[in-house]
């Protein structure tokens, strides 16, 4: 496995190095960075063209100054980082700092909530071949492939966030709406679960009931002005993940995996209802907004060690699996507990800001508040664009995780394994999954470059100052500084998520660094 992690960072690096030397020599050879003081009339023009070459370097050869660029980004790895300066005078490094934590933020969580979405539709699409329910995701996902970034992005605008924002203070639900939304979401359920028409039947009234009397109850409370989840709701839905949790890796059956499960959900609801009234506590002062943030880091990774330990010591002959599925439950728990934070705080957020949903930038300008407020204020400019790019995203995961899954479920050890008596769900999760999940890990790497691509465009529509817009101005100005900062973030960022499914693909089939 060394010789194989060695070998693959080694054509990582040879990539990155003629990826940024083609790169540098289209930049340069695409215009002239002086055409514009050359038109101009200011009587300072000449001063402002040597002013200009002394920033750019444009007096040196240009292997020179690639060569000089190239030394200042290789000092990155020992984080003295020098990507020179722009044509203006500034800091490339200063820039390139704050905007890839813009684009970064937005790219990945585009791209785990594209994974999570994505591949759970194919799975379900692909057990269910030829249904009503295969045909409807497989139709919105040509529909969606097929939609251009900007025009949706465009859509999203209008209609989830000026036409949500109008409608937020009054807040109500119509019966009508109710009604359909409820009938929507039943039917689509009761197609993916499946079964006879019965059973399809119950389904769905069971869903419908469910569904309405849900939104009658957020109705007639605002929920959606003053949304209350608390401790209670917490616990019931965390014992509800620890239940999905065990149903969908080993079943009730398995005492080991179970009492690592039910371990680690009691350990989440304990700590959680430990620590809540201290991350609850209201942060006005933004020197302590740090301190909150390590705080919440600092509870995950305890979640995450504790479960680990859990699976470890609670496991026994299934300790593996145990840990693994511990760990999901941890993480999950911690992104509810997260979530109820949020949600806690929410209506003071719209005290301050009644119209919560914003079109553009990435945090609201001049915003000085709590320390929840803010980060409400970063999720809510996240929602947007981050739908946008996992819309697109969803649609190739589903078409090729259903592909994948239904050349799997043709194999004859899954004939064999569900000839034995094995319970489908076990067929399904732990012999197909696995192996059809390979190829999907080969192509999150190519899909995670494809978000970084989209995010120019969709930074553009969304008034986003990321990497996109560093790129786009650094590109109209024939000025490699800013380029190249975007190069090395992104190319950085896809070639070491080509490594990392590399290293997926070697643990799910051993066989390739053999």
């Amino acid at each position: 496995m060394f010789k194989y992690i060695a070998k693959r960072l080694g054509q990582s690096v040879l990539i990155l190095l003629l990826g940024s030397l083609v790169l540098y020599v289209l930049v340069i050879n695409s215009g002239d960075p002086l055409e514009d003081l050359r038109e101009s009339n200011d009587p300072n023009r000449e001063n402002r063209i040597q002013a200009r070459i002394a920033n750019m370097n444009l007096d040196l050869p240009w292997y020179t100054r690639y060569l000089t660029w190239l030394g200042g980004a290789a000092r990155c790895v020992i984080g003295q980082c020098d990507l020179g300066t722009s044509r203006d005078g500034q800091s490339v490094t200063a820039l390139v700092t704050q905007a890839a934590s813009a684009t970064l933020r937005l790219v990945i969580v585009a791209t785990l909530a594209a994974i999570i979405i994505g591949i759970t539709l194919g799975i379900v699409s692909a057990v269910r071949q030829y249904s009503g329910f295969d045909y409807g995701v497989t139709l919105m996902a040509f529909v969606f492939f097929s939609l251009p970034v900007f025009w949706f992005a465009v859509l999203l605008k209008h209609y989830a966030a000026i036409q949500f924002n109008d409608w937020l203070p009054a807040g109500q639900i119509s019966l009508r709406t109710i009604l359909i939304s409820a009938a929507v979401i039943a039917f689509i359920l009761q197609a993916a679960l499946g079964g006879h028409w019965k059973r399809r039947l119950a389904t769905f009234g069971v869903i419908f009931v469910i569904v309405g009397g849900v939104l009658f109850y957020m109705d007639a409370v605002e929920w959606l002005r003053r949304p209350a989840v608390g401790l209670p709701i917490y616990i019931l839905a965390v014992i509800g993940l620890a239940v999905l949790v065990i149903v969908l890796t080993s079943g009730f059956k398995n005492p080991r995996v179970r009492n690592a499960v039910f371990a680690t959900a009691g350990i989440a609801i304990v700590g959680y209802a430990v620590m809540r009234p201290t991350l609850m506590a209201e942060r006005t002062d933004p020197e302590t907004f740090r301190g909150a943030t390590l705080l919440l880091l600092g509870c995950l990774v305890a979640g995450v060690v504790l479960a680990v330990l859990a699976g470890q010591l609670l496991g026994g002959f299934s300790r593996r699996q145990a840990t693994g599925a511990a760990v999901v439950t941890s993480l999950f728990s911690s992104a509810l507990a997260f979530a109820d934070l949020m949600l806690s705080h929410w209506s003071g957020y719209l005290a301050v800001m009644p119209r919560p949903i914003p079109t553009i930038a990435a945090v609201t300008p001049n915003f000085y508040s709590t320390y929840w407020n803010h980060m409400i204020d970063t999720a809510t400019h996240l929602i947007l664009p981050t739908v946008a790019l996992t819309a697109i995203s969803i649609a190739a995961y589903t078409r090729y995780t259903r592909a994948s899954m239904l050349d799997v479920l043709n194999q004859d050890y899954i004939r064999t394994a569900r000839s034995k008596g094995i319970a489908e769900r076990k067929v399904i999760t732990r012999h197909a999954l696995r192996n059809g999940l390979i190829p999907i890990a080969t192509i999150v790497a190519f899909d995670f470059a494809g978000l970084i691509g989209g995010a120019v465009i969709t930074e553009t529509v969304f008034g986003w100052q990321g990497m996109g817009n560093l790129f786009r101005v650094g590109l109209e100005q024939v000025d490699p500084a800013p380029v190249m900062g975007f190069f090395l973030v992104t190319g950085s960022a896809a070639v070491l998520m080509n490594l990392v499914a590399d290293l997926a693909y070697a643990i799910l089939d051993p066989r390739i660094t053999g």
